[in-house]
């Protein structure tokens, strides 16, 4: 089911009446995303509201897993924490990326220099759906495999760390992993035991 029909689903067992947009203009552009002032009426009080949306295209986050049972991660400076953080790969869809898997891929090889022939999805969210309309598509990378360096474009470094499939709970108990939607991939990979390595 898509995610629209899910969303349609779940408007069919609600009893709360959807918001009308009246009008929406975009308050400030910047590279990876734009802000938008959207006004909506409320169907409760027919009262209008201002709403902040932060209007972005979709992402995309990859967990490879070489032959041998290693989670290839990167650490990487984010600046929204002023610290390193221990991730998988990801980004945004590029309007020449023929789908999101292949954004996944090429994400991966990008960032880790791994590659592979077998990505299969796990799942798609939104990432936060209080102020942006984007989804988070998450896949898995069976057998990937070292087959260039990293290759880093602007802005962007990345350090690779292997670690086992098996410590990647622990990781994320202790605090070394805190990056909600690498958190979900695992969740995803979890709950999808025939998609596992």
């Amino acid at each position: 089911m898509t995610g629209l029909g899910r969303a349609a689903m779940g408007r069919k067992t609600t009893k709360l009446g959807a918001w009308v947009r009246q009008e929406s203009a975009t308050v400030c552009e910047t590279r990876v995303f734009d802000v938008l002032r959207q006004r909506s009426r409320s169907p409760r009080t027919g009262q209008p509201h201002d709403f902040f949306v932060l209007e972005t295209g979709d992402w995309v986050n990859i967990v490879p897993v070489t032959a041998d049972d290693q989670v290839v991660l990167i650490r990487q400076f984010r600046h929204g924490i002023e610290d390193f953080t221990l991730e998988i790969p990801g980004g945004m869809v590029d309007d020449t990326d023929a789908s999101p898997l292949v954004a996944a891929g090429r994400e991966m090889l990008e960032e880790t220099g791994y590659g592979s022939d077998d990505i299969v999805p796990l799942g798609s969210i939104h990432p936060n759906p209080a102020i942006q309309a984007n989804h988070c598509h998450s896949f898995l990378a069976r057998n990937a495999e070292r087959r260039a360096d990293p290759t880093f474009e602007g802005t962007e470094e990345t350090e690779v760390v292997l670690e086992p499939l098996t410590r990647i709970p622990d990781l994320i108990r202790d605090g070394s992993i805190t990056h909600a939607l690498v958190v979900v991939a695992f969740h995803w990979l979890g709950l999808r035991p025939e998609a596992s390595p």
